[in-house]
């Protein structure tokens, strides 16, 4: 299991990276909540754990039961989110009233951006907890494997063959379409979004074909020859695009109704 290093890292480059690309709108303070939950958040059960353990008998029990509830994407954020998003924003403006961490503007996180960076954190946690854990025999990370086919070499399914490439044609045709060259006019912002569109609905239909062999057709037939696409697609969109987007999403809630502090 990933100790502190890496979870810190990943999550405090990613906050880096989104406050250069945004021109400051993902804040220090963003940066900070984010991972502090990326690396201690579901792993606070652990240290619960640890403390109880002192106590012995009912308290390590007790510990033991809090720990493997809070060591879960969902039922951290569930158990502590509300506590932890009240923390979060009062500290966010304890911060700022004494200027030990800037913001840009200088205005406190709400209670909804730090509920949102709780969840975001939360996710990117296991993102890295799944892939480098249990030396590599999770229940997710095996879930993800069982939906490749490893009886032998894949056979070569025409209509497989068929869906697949119309589908990754139609991608990369839609993108196209979406982003051509237009007449001159003030830049189209929708272009992004349309393309989102786009990517998740081809994601849908990808998925749908490939669980529809997998679990619909008896006997079980290669989705996409060998590869495990139904595992690695819904991976990815949990545990990697899912929390980005949580924190692109924090960024667009306003504080304080968008009160500045008094310098």
């Amino acid at each position: 299991m990933p100790g502190p290093g890496p979870h810190l890292m990943y999550a405090m480059s990613t906050g880096v990276a989104l406050t250069t690309l945004t021109n400051g709108r993902f804040s220090p303070h963003h940066t900070l909540i984010y991972t502090v939950n990326s690396f201690f958040g579901p792993d606070i059960g652990s240290f619960t754990e640890w403390l109880a353990s002192l106590v012995g008998g009912f308290g390590f029990d007790f510990g033991s039961e809090l720990a493997d509830a809070i060591h879960h994407p969902f039922y951290y954020v569930i158990i502590l989110g509300l506590p932890l998003c009240i923390l979060y924003s009062w500290l966010s403006r304890l911060f700022l009233l004494h200027k030990l961490l800037d913001s840009f503007p200088p205005v406190p996180l709400t209670k909804l951006q730090c509920i949102l960076l709780v969840s975001a954190g939360s996710f990117s946690h296991f993102f890295l907890d799944h892939l480098f854990e249990e030396n590599g025999h999770s229940s997710m990370y095996t879930w993800v494997l069982s939906t490749g086919w490893w009886e032998g070499r894949a056979p070569i399914n025409p209509d497989a063959v068929v869906v697949v490439g119309a589908l990754c044609i139609g991608l990369l045709a839609g993108f196209i379409y979406i982003n051509r060259v237009k007449p001159p006019k003030p830049i189209n912002k929708q272009s992004p979004i349309e393309s989102l569109k786009l990517i998740i609905i081809i994601a849908s239909l990808y998925c749908f074909w490939c669980a529809s062999q997998i679990y619909l057709v008896d006997p079980r037939r290669a989705a996409v020859g060998e590869e495990a696409d139904l595992g690695v697609i819904m991976f990815l969109a949990t545990y990697f695009f899912f929390p980005h987007f949580l924190c692109i999403l924090s960024m667009h809630t306003r504080g304080y109704d968008g009160l500045q502090l008094p310098k």
